[in-house]
């Protein structure tokens, strides 16, 4: 950042603070004016790269993006037609580069221990995973195939079963990554001893907002459990937040929002950078291990409170219990 670098900091966490002009494409145009260099060419060469929630939105320029790197990239969504049509976009947009299509619902704890046992009779090192599968409800009779809440089984159990099931392939890698695609939406939601009583959301009126925003702060501080578990020495493991973009998931279901901010909505690439970003160049990162464009961010406002000790215990019981997967690699 050069001489400007203090007056820097200080307008980056100013634009931060006022959402607006953090989240939206004007933060990130004026952030790339200082910001972190871009990865070198071939920076990912020689590199296997997992992407979930791959076959549309941020995913999918995700995909390109690590290709264009140099990356092996495995293309993973639930719908076989979709996955086949995201693999072929990405050989034309990347001739030469390496596509593999997995199809598996993340939010299907069977199917993901099915994928799994087939992933590591075919690939015996990973090199990075981008949990990047999502989803919204307006129902909590919307469950999973196990009767798991659905936003918690996609965001939440899904990822952290198949990152306990890959552990023997992340491994085996030199320089490790997980990255969990949370959501600005996250500093919404609270999570507290109270909340934690109430994980899958079985008492009062279901908000699929809410619970959307709550599994997303699970993210965040399922993800910094993971980094803190990690026996390696050797692993990235982070969440971040891609700030507002145009994805086809915030048009189905945010409307009126996509409506009123398209003109300053994010392309999906812009979205996908810092995931990109961190995989490429794997920065230091200390706790929390939140990032958004390039940089490590708060996990909360001024004026909240972080999860309590009690609540995050009470998240990773339920988490392990339900998958049956503890944390660590």
């Amino acid at each position: 950042m050069g001489i400007g670098t203090t007056l820097a900091r200080a307008v980056d966490a100013s634009i931060d603070r006022t959402v607006v002009l953090g989240y939206t494409r004007l933060g990130s145009g004026l952030r790339a004016r200082w910001w972190p260099a871009d990865p070198e060419p071939g920076a990912l060469a020689g590199r296997r790269v997992l992407v979930t929630g791959a076959t549309s939105g941020i995913g999918t320029a995700a995909v390109e993006g690590y290709l264009r790197l140099g990356a092996a990239v495995h293309v993973l969504g639930r719908n076989e037609a979709k996955v086949a049509a995201t693999v072929d976009q990405a050989r034309s947009l990347v001739p030469g580069g390496e596509v593999v299509g997995e199809t598996c619902d993340v939010g299907d704890l069977a199917a993901v221990r099915r994928w799994a046992a087939g992933f590591g009779e075919r690939c015996d090192r990973l090199d990075a995973v981008l949990h990047n599968a999502g989803t919204m409800t307006g129902e909590r009779r919307e469950t999973s195939p196990q009767g798991h809440e659905l936003t918690l089984a996609v965001h939440v159990l899904g990822p952290h079963l198949m990152t306990a099931l890959l552990g023997d392939a992340l491994r085996a890698a030199p320089a490790p990554s997980v990255v969990w695609m949370s959501s600005g939406g996250m500093y919404g939601a609270r999570l507290h001893a109270d909340d934690a009583d109430d994980i899958e959301y079985r008492r009062g009126t279901y908000d699929g907002v809410r619970a959307y925003a709550r599994t997303k702060r699970m993210q965040v501080v399922l993800a910094q459990e993971w980094a803190r578990c990690d026996s390696t020495g050797r692993a990235l493991v982070a969440s971040m937040h891609p700030g507002w973009v145009a994805t086809p998931g915030v048009q189905e279901h945010l409307p009126r929002f996509e409506r009123l901010t398209r003109p300053l909505l994010r392309r999906e690439d812009d979205g996908a950078d810092t995931a990109v970003w961190l995989v490429a160049t794997r920065p230091e990162s200390r706790a929390p291990h939140f990032w958004h464009d390039r940089a490590q961010r708060p996990v909360t406002l001024p004026g909240q409170r972080e999860p309590s000790a009690e609540a995050v215990t009470r998240l990773v019981d339920h988490v392990v219990k339900a998958t049956g997967a503890g944390i660590g690699l």
